[in-house]
């Protein structure tokens, strides 16, 4: 029987790591959905992917982690992702769920199979809130760190709802819900930004979107999307922004001295 790949350097090794917990986690679900999970035993998911028994253990502990062992891959995957710079911390989160979204639409078949043996068993369905609470506080941490002055409930709040939208979608998906696409998830995420008050005209993370007309107001009249840009004025210019309350103040800070000082300042902010 073979080992789990081990290190060999930088190049390829996270790639091999996210393909050998995939192909676990697939081979472990098709094994529960044909057998049954309490019939099927550990030796028998350990020989179908090639692993001795003590190497199946080192890496995965249980037969309930093996279901969810590609996730593991892709908190890594999406903490990556968010390490990366950003102009629009609130996109980036919800870039970040469309990352864990597109993974199981590669392969719904298999989703749908998931879907099945995770259902059946209480102790599998316990174990997908363990793993749903762990990007919910992935999310929160980076917002928190990204966005140091917004409120701390804000934060919850938004990243809550974020994978509340991911998870109804991932659910549509594994149920072979037609609509339940990464085009349908992508505008859902737009208006939970929407909801948040802080939908963008254009972020790094997924091209540009529109922004509701009456999300940031200006006066003198001007274009939504042009907040963030340098405009000429005069030094003793008086410049008003109007805001929906539901903004929060971090994020009205951040888009008046966007305002203000032009892509100078947005630069130094993200």
């Amino acid at each position: 029987m073979s080992e789990a790949p081990g290190p060999r350097g930088a190049s390829g090794v996270h790639d091999e790591r996210v393909r050998f917990r995939h192909d676990v986690a697939a081979a472990a679900v098709r094994l529960y959905a044909e057998q049954g999970y309490e019939a099927t035993s550990t030796d028998q998911v350990a020989s179908a992917v090639g692993l001795s028994r003590s190497t199946f253990f080192r890496q995965f502990r249980s037969k309930e982690d093996v279901v969810f062992a590609d996730h593991d891959a892709l908190l890594d995957e999406a903490r990556a992702f968010l390490a990366e710079p950003h102009s629009d911390p609130w996109s980036a989160v919800c870039a970040a769920a469309e990352l864990v979204f597109a993974h199981f639409a590669e392969q719904p078949e298999l989703a749908q199979l998931r879907y099945e043996v995770v259902n059946r068993e209480p102790s599998l369905r316990d174990k997908e809130l363990v793993t749903t609470f762990r990007y919910e506080r992935l999310f929160e941490g980076y917002l928190r760190a990204a966005l140091p002055g917004a409120a701390p409930l804000d934060v919850v709040r938004f990243a809550s709802t974020v994978i509340a939208t991911h998870n109804y979608f991932l659910r549509g998906l594994m149920r072979g819900d037609a609509d339940a696409d990464a085009g349908r998830l992508r505008a859902e995420l737009d208006g939970v930004r929407r909801l948040f008050g802080v939908l963008q005209g254009s972020d790094d993370a997924g091209g540009s979107r529109p922004r509701e007309a009456d999300d940031v107001g200006t006066s003198p009249p001007r274009e939504a999307d042009d907040v963030g840009t340098s405009l000429p004025r005069e030094a003793d210019d008086v410049v008003v922004l109007v805001f929906k309350r539901s903004v929060p103040a971090s994020e009205v800070v951040r888009r008046v001295e966007a305002a203000l000082d032009g892509p100078e300042t947005q630069s130094r902010l993200t």
